[in-house]
């Protein structure tokens, strides 16, 4: 195709490519904490799965892009503040993540999961509610990430490119990402702390007030280095 002989094709490639990894970071984590609290042996189809849905799901939402642009428009006023179906969306996810965020750190903070006898998770989650909760939270991801890519190019092609490539790094790097988060409780608290941020976010955007993304990740970034120092230092005075 005579698209992809223009260098300005392969440079908005490039970012957005970037971008939808960057924007995939929190999917990555959401569905790494839920696949941990299935059985062991269902988890890698959990991760696997999710990130399957996910990529099918921004596909399809990017073939009907006429759709979802229309999902901005106002169709619920309230006191003068007007609603569109991709506010509504936002909100709701945000007050998920939020609700499902703190509940992880009130059973992990008071001991819920763990048996203190045998030292083995008490509550297990079945597969297909995880791949619920998985699909709900693709949803509203994808939204996100379908509204940064229609701002970048026009080229249909050029965004399921970045998506599917984006979609398959995350898969690369779901299981390792997992185990590392399942492995260390400590950053099990920091990346839901980071999810119930998301949220936060999610609900802001949805009442129409911008927050630069960039701000929330470098916060995450930086907080994440700092654990990881702190387990270097505890690793060392053991």
């Amino acid at each position: 195709m005579e698209i992809f002989l223009q260098p300005d094709t392969w440079v908005a490639l490039l970012t957005l490519t970037f971008l939808e990894i960057v924007l995939g970071i929190d999917n990555i984590i959401f569905i790494s904490l839920v696949a941990g609290r299935v059985p062991e042996e269902s988890q890698k189809k959990a991760r696997l799965g999710g990130l399957t849905i996910a990529l099918v799901m921004r596909i399809l939402l990017l073939l009907s892009i006429t759709w979802i642009i229309g999902l901005t428009k106002p169709v619920l006023t309230v006191a003068s503040f007007e609603l569109s179906w991709r506010d509504i969306i936002l909100i709701a996810g945000g007050i998920f993540l939020l609700v499902k965020s703190t509940l992880e750190i009130h059973h992990k903070v008071e001991g819920q999961e763990t048996n203190l006898e045998t030292g083995k998770k008490t509550k297990m989650m079945s597969f297909s509610t995880a791949i619920v909760q998985i699909v709900l939270l693709d949803l509203v991801f994808s939204f996100d990430s379908i509204l940064t890519a229609v701002g970048l190019t026009d080229e249909i092609i050029l965004m399921i490119i970045a998506v599917a490539i984006a979609i398959i790094v995350m898969m690369i790097f779901a299981k390792p990402v997992g185990e590392f988060v399942n492995d260390h409780p400590t950053i099990q608290i920091l990346a839901l702390s980071f999810l119930i941020l998301i949220g936060v976010m999610l609900i802001v955007e949805g009442a129409h007030y911008h927050v630069p993304k960039g701000y929330i990740y470098f916060a995450v970034f930086f907080s994440l280095a700092i654990e990881m120092l702190n387990m270097r230092y505890r690793k060392k005075n053991t």
